[in-house]
């Protein structure tokens, strides 16, 4: 019985040597799955940080590029709407030179503005040989008691003729 006890004993001894290794060893796989649970949430964190910085970036960029397109677009506005205004003050101005009508009534003869240009352009064309599309501006100078006009065209060319 002795030896029975002996061995109870022993094998108990055992037991309980394999119970502490046991639990040492599931304290230590326990450690290790905290370590790593800890160095994953620390990895998670660090590239959720990194994924919000990047994106932050790219908001940013874009941002910057749409105020510029902005930018861009308004400088195009405006010059545009510098070139019309410029054109609008030319179309007025010529309009306004054409406007004005004045009757010249003498001798029983009455001439306009108007006619007397038509005149000059006859002159222009027909007399000086001249394309029509060359003439761009007259100067005209009534003497009525010598039923003469006198014309100076673009500038340089200077005649009369009769009304």
């Amino acid at each position: 019985m002795e030896k029975t006890k002996k061995t109870v004993d022993s094998v108990a001894e055992k037991a309980t040597e394999v119970k502490a290794t046991a639990v040492k060893a599931a304290k230590e796989v326990k450690e290790t799955a905290e370590k790593a649970a800890k160095t994953t949430k620390a990895t998670a964190t660090k590239k959720a940080a990194a994924a919000k910085e990047t994106a932050t970036k790219k908001a940013a960029a874009a941002k910057e590029t749409a105020t510029k397109k902005v930018a861009a677009a308004k400088k195009e506005t405006a010059k545009k709407a510098t070139e019309a205004k410029t054109t609008v003050k030319k179309a007025v101005a010529k309009k306004a030179k054409t406007e004005a009508v004045i009757n010249f009534q003498f001798a029983g003869k009455s001439y306009t503005t108007d006619d007397l240009v038509r005149i000059a352009k006859d002159v222009w064309k027909y007399d000086l040989n001249q394309k029509e599309a060359d003439f761009k501006t007259v100067e005209l100078y009534v003497k009525p008691e010598e039923s003469l006009a006198y014309y100076v065209i673009n500038g340089k060319f200077t005649g009369n003729f009769f009304i």
